[in-house]
This record gives C-alpha cells, structure tokens and sequence, in this order.
C-alpha cells in the first residue's frame, strides 16, 4: 500500500531542477478555504517521484499538485486530474509456490509489506465442495496448510486482502501437487499410529503406577526391624493343675525367741 506520485522531468541544460508536492484533501477542500499542505518528504527534491504513502493516510479524495523551481524561478502547478482515493488501489494476486514436502501441503508466498494479508484457499482435488480457508497475515516463512493423504492431488490459490480499505483482489492461478506415497502406505502409517496410541493408553496407567511406587520408596521408605530388636510376646503364664490340691500357706505368723532359733539351727547343722 506504497503510493507514488510521478511525473515529466522539466530539463535545463547544465542546471538542476528542484520539485515540490502539496496535496489537499477533503477537509482542506471543504473546511479550510481549500488550502493546500506541503508533502512532509518532497519538498525541493531532485527526483521527478514522490512517495506520498504518508500524505493520503485516510481513506478519502485527495488533490495532487506539483511544481518546478530553479533558483528564484517557479514554475505554475501541475496538477493531477481528478482526485485520488487509496480505496480505488487495484491490488494484484500474489506470487505464490505450492510445494508437497512429505504428507504436508505447504504454500510460499510474496511478501508485500505489512499492510498486506493473505486468503489461501485449498482442497483435495476432486473434492472442490469441502475447500477450506486459512488467512495468512505475515509472510516469514513457508506457511502449512494441512496434512494430505498418500498419492492424492492438492490445490491451492490465493488473494491479496488489504484490511484498511477494505479490498481484495482476484485469485492467484490454480496450483496443484501430489503427496507423495501411495494409498497403502499411508494405511500402514495410519495403522502404526493408532497401534503406538494403543500400547501407550494401555502401558501409561501401569507407568504411572510403578513410578509413584518408586518416589514413595524413595521418600518415605517403611523401616523394617530386625529381628533381634523385635519385643517377643510374653508367654503365658503356666498354671499348674493336677489331682492333688496345691500346698496351702499358713497365713499364721509365730514369733520365736532367740535362744530358741538359736537352738533349732545347731540341731540343723548337727
């Protein structure tokens, strides 16, 4: 969305010719006695262009003049026919490469600047009814369109969108390419793949399992004892049961003089 302004050089042999731009537009025209602003970068230029991008920023009609000055000598304006409006652009497709790498279906673009965007259209060919969109809004790098199918055809074209006015161009030409592979090989590749998902969903649980087994261990491990520290359980207490009856205890207490304790232990001792 670069707009340049051109016009016929004014040639004086052995003397350099200088030009200036003013532009005017819609409220300059209708609020401000139709007063005319000097273009911010072509002032006394020597080149017979000027980018007035900058100048024309809002969608609306602008008046163009420009003017020839060769020391004090001026010459009378030049001005543009009719007014411009940056919403009559006519915008042209892009360039764009439709490029199969593998199964992936990749699309390089031209890139023209920020201002621009992208609508690549594309679809398995013969299925024009099921055409899918995706909007590029910057142009880095290869963009990737989608996964295809083994041994089938691809098509895709583009157009140019620029947002600010609200306008887009024609569609690029049809570009077509194959994946590669045949239809049986991306069946067995299908089948690998939902085969690896099963094994993972049926191991993952056991995984999951066994490693928080192995972090508990490892964190909290349970301390065993050996033996030798292990309290034995008291053994029960034996009680003795018989025909004859146990030995009763005189609970009577008889208090013996001395001499008589004395004489019943040298009769022990004799």
């Amino acid at each position: 969305m670069k707009h340049f302004l051109t016009w016929s050089p004014v040639i004086v042999q052995g003397e350099t010719v200088r030009y200036s731009v003013e532009f005017q537009g819609e409220y300059e025209r209708v609020y401000a006695n139709e007063s005319w602003i000097p273009s911010s970068e072509c002032s006394l230029i020597t080149a017979t262009e000027c980018n007035i991008t900058e100048d024309i920023s809002a969608t609306v009609a602008y008046a163009l003049r420009v003017r020839a000055q060769l020391g004090a000598s001026r010459s009378q304006w030049g001005t543009l026919q009719g007014f411009f409006n940056r919403i009559t652009t006519s915008l042209t497709p892009p360039v764009l490469k439709v490029i199969a790498d593998g199964y992936h279906l990749l699309v390089e673009l031209e890139d023209m600047g920020p201002a621009f965007q992208f609508r690549v259209l594309y679809w398995k060919k013969g299925q024009e009814r099921r055409m899918q969109v995706k909007v590029v809004k910057e142009v880095s790098s290869v963009a990737h369109l989608d996964t295809m199918e083994a041994g089938a055809d691809y098509c895709v074209k583009a157009q140019t969108y620029v947002e600010v006015i609200n306008r887009g161009s024609i569609f690029s030409q049809t570009q077509c390419v194959r994946a590669q592979g045949d239809t049986s090989m991306w069946l067995v590749t299908a089948l690998m793949s939902c085969a690896g998902f099963a094994v993972a969903a049926l191991t993952l649980p056991f995984l999951t399992w066994k490693t928080s087994k192995i972090f508990q261990y490892s964190c909290c491990p349970v301390a065993v004892l050996p033996d030798t520290l292990k309290v034995s359980e008291p053994s029960p207490q034996l009680t003795l049961r018989g025909s004859e009856e146990a030995e009763q205890c005189d609970p009577m207490v008889v208090v013996m003089p001395s001499e008589e304790v004395l004489r019943l232990w040298i009769q022990e001792t004799l």
